[in-house]
């Protein structure tokens, strides 16, 4: 799952959490990945000429379906890595063609995964309308409305789907083994047997305390009731940091080089979340607009530099009077909802009622 938190104050953004390798390669982060991941963000921008802007973490990928009223999209990486990975597959098939489908059924599992993530946001009343695969996994663009209880549901149903996925694969597994003992495997035997193994690792993986990861959003979700929204990230990220590093340590150890740059994607989202924590603790005591709410979260825009134009990156109020941008004509703000980070154009927010 991505959260994909609104353009921390520092310049550095968030990168997506990574997930936990496929039996192949790895195929699954949340990230909350992404540098994430978990409660942030929407999944398309949107510029104020009302062009769509794509993130940073969905460029380079396309379209393949729709499902559930969700855009499926593949980065182009995805085919590259295929090619490679599934040339170096060990598992003894009687043809390419099971390798070819355990690559892409390991993908199906992240993909159930990601939608877990899409269908509790939108039961909570968020917004989550896109699910990219890449290399690394699948980022949930998802913006759950602000609050801890929602935010919590939304990240803990991506794990609930390989908690249920688990018992079916394990007996299919069971089903499709050899009936006496010596037989060889058949090949849809040894592909149940590396799902099985697969969703298992996913599940671990993205249970493990390291912001953005799940776990480490679970925990975030759980300290806000005590601590604060701003608070509770810091703590959660801070531990992520911590935690991602020690993974780098032990994969850097033992020689695995892939799960090495999966932990310094984690390490690179767990900044980005102290910096959005600081971020969230400016909007706390940031003045509010009385004329424009966000549709999603129903929070008031706040008044202040709480976004990033998309031509110069320098910071500005979306609402203010139009300023020149020194890349040419005037700012283009990333007009996300600071509050919940769903992506909205200009036009999108709505007006205030004289109740309001």
């Amino acid at each position: 799952m991505y959260f994909q938190p609104p353009p921390p104050r520092e310049p550095k953004a968030p990168v997506a959490a990574a997930p936990p390798p496929l039996p192949t390669p790895p195929v699954e982060v949340e990230a909350q990945a992404p540098p994430a991941s978990e409660v942030d963000v929407a999944p398309v921008q949107t510029a104020a000429s009302g062009a769509k802007v794509d993130p940073p973490n969905s460029r380079g990928s396309f379209r393949i379906f729709r499902l559930a009223g969700t855009d499926i999209c593949v980065h182009w990486s995805w085919f590259v890595a295929a090619y490679f990975l599934i040339q170096d597959r060990q598992i003894p098939y009687s043809s390419m063609m099971w390798h070819v489908a355990e690559y892409v059924a390991g993908f199906g599992l992240v993909l159930l995964h990601e939608m877990g993530h899409v269908l509790a946001c939108r039961q909570v009343g968020g917004a989550a309308d896109r699910v990219v695969l890449w290399p690394l996994g699948g980022l949930a663009f998802v913006a759950p409305p602000p609050r801890p209880g929602a935010t919590l549901w939304t990240v803990v149903a991506g794990p609930l789907v390989n908690l249920v996925l688990a018992p079916a694969l394990i007996l299919l597994a069971f089903l499709t083994a050899p009936a006496a003992e010596g037989e060889t495997n058949t090949d849809l035997n040894m592909l149940f047997n590396m799902l099985a193994w697969f969703n298992l690792v996913m599940l671990v993986f993205n249970l493990l305390p390291i912001f953005p990861m799940d776990g480490g959003r679970i925990l975030q979700s759980a300290l806000w009731y005590w601590l604060g929204r701003a608070k509770a990230m810091a703590v959660s990220a801070g531990l992520g940091v911590v935690t991602g590093a020690a993974l780098g340590a032990f994969a850097f150890t033992t020689g695995e080089w892939w799960l090495a740059a999966v932990s310094g994607f984690l390490i690179l989202g767990a900044l980005g979340g102290i910096a959005h924590s600081r971020m969230i603790a400016r909007l706390t005591d940031a003045r509010r607009r009385t004329d424009r709410h966000c549709p999603n979260c129903q929070s008031a825009a706040p008044i202040g530099e709480f976004w990033r134009c998309a031509k110069c990156l320098k910071w500005c109020d979306a609402f203010a009077n139009a300023t020149a941008c020194e890349k040419g004509g005037e700012h283009v703000p990333n007009e996300s909802c600071p509050d919940c980070g769903r992506q909205l154009s200009r036009t999108d927010w709505l007006a205030m009622s004289p109740t309001e």
